[in-house]
């Protein structure tokens, strides 16, 4: 391997703003087209490469003996481990700690569970949009995506669904990797709400631990060799991967959906005309927004990627949300396309060994909602600008002021 020039990227895409403003567009179509990987030298979170394009992220996620997601070699997220003080859950491990934690929890997301869960998910979306007001404004994240996901989280841990304010709260501080929270005052104060979030768990697993082995989440990890007896540390790690996993990525599709129908109305009415569609297009709203901005790698040797020599040691963001508006993969990849061929294609859960294992049910929970959007012949009307999350590792909304309308 010969070192050369490194293309230097002119733009640091991990600031929150432009995720805010929703200007994150161009500076990534400029990298696509000039520098596929290019080294970012100075960024509130140090050096790192950048792999903006679909075949690019595909290959970091594969080579995953290469380029490691391991807590204690950095992280999953560009922000790094403070001290060392990383986050030990299954997705920042790799093999063989990941296969084994990872096989544990994929039961609970078996072809004969989601047939129970999809019941639960029918019921439950039905009942959030019977409880709409129609013809006044109201807030979409706070009124449809938090409740539903969160919902579907309490039924996953069996735990009461009047705690998901709490559930939301962690989840929240979880995943607030943001330029805004590099100081010792939130580290703080996010020890402080992990603390209180295992608190309450580890009530919940000591309960599961004294009663046979069921299906929920918590009682699958206490009964298990290979989660029954982790660290502090570790428990708190999982439990929050398993609710940011299991509500932020779906509750900001649920709501990118109505932006989506809002700029693309046509695409409604083909749903109307043909419901056929709407599975495609669960796959379609995660590739159009994305609802995982960048998942992070580090090289364990000196390596030959794209072209260039990633030397040991150096941290590879994979930026899904631009993988996922690859041209070459997905031509018009800014219309959002119900009918799109290759929807299923998208990288919005990762790839390889680390892809979503609750996949199947974030694709449900969308397209039961899709299906009840359709079914109730409404229109759903923003009110006004969505409020973005000031994040670069989610792409999300803090808020979406709406009014249903009649068709």
């Amino acid at each position: 391997m010969t070192m050369q020039e490194r293309p230097l990227n002119p733009f640091d895409v991990s600031q929150d703003a432009l995720y805010v403003e929703d200007t994150w567009r161009e500076p990534f179509a400029r990298l696509r087209a000039e520098m596929p990987l290019s080294w970012r030298e100075e960024s509130p979170f140090g050096a790192y490469w950048s792999a903006v394009t679909h075949d690019l992220v595909q290959e970091v996620e594969l080579r995953h003996d290469v380029f490691s997601s391991r807590w204690d070699m950095g992280n999953i997220t560009i922000a790094d481990a403070v001290n060392g003080e990383g986050f030990p859950n299954f997705i920042a491990q790799d093999p063989p700690i990941h296969t084994a934690q990872r096989r544990v929890i994929a039961p609970a997301f078996s072809p004969s569970q989601m047939l129970k869960l999809d019941k639960q998910v029918r019921e439950r979306t039905k009942m959030l949009m019977d409880g709409l007001p129609v013809g006044e404004p109201f807030d979409w994240v706070e009124r449809v995506s938090i409740p539903q996901t969160l919902g579907m989280l309490c039924i996953l841990f069996d735990m009461p669904f009047e705690e998901w304010r709490d559930i939301k709260r962690w989840s929240d501080w979880a995943s607030g990797v943001s330029a805004e929270n590099l100081n010792d005052e939130y580290r703080a104060q996010f020890l402080a709400q992990m603390g209180e979030m295992l608190a309450r768990f580890d009530r919940e697993l000591e309960d599961r631990r004294s009663k046979p082995p069921t299906d929920d989440l918590l009682s699958r990890m206490v009964h298990s060799e290979a989660m029954g007896h982790m660290e502090p540390m570790e428990r708190i790690a999982n439990i929050a991967l398993l609710i940011v996993g299991g509500n932020d990525t779906t509750r900001n599709s649920m709501t990118a959906l109505v932006e989506a129908f809002d700029k693309y109305p046509d695409q409604l009415e083909r749903l109307r005309a043909d419901r056929s569609l709407i599975p495609n297009a669960a796959q379609e709203i995660i590739r159009w927004q994305s609802p995982v901005t960048h998942m992070r790698r580090t090289a364990l040797e000196d390596t030959e990627l794209g072209g260039q020599v990633i030397c040991k040691g150096e941290k590879i963001v994979m930026w899904y949300i631009s993988a996922n508006r690859d041209e070459r993969v997905f031509p018009d990849a800014e219309r959002f396309d119900v009918g799109r061929e290759n929807a299923r294609r998208h990288l919005g859960f990762g790839h390889g060994i680390h892809r979503c294992v609750g996949a199947k049910l974030a694709e449900n929970q969308l397209a039961t909602l899709i299906g009840e959007i359709v079914d109730r012949n409404i229109r759903i009307v923003p009110q006004g600008a969505p409020e973005r999350l000031p994040s670069p590792f989610l792409h999300g909304f803090t808020s979406l002021p709406v009014r249903i309308e009649p068709q």
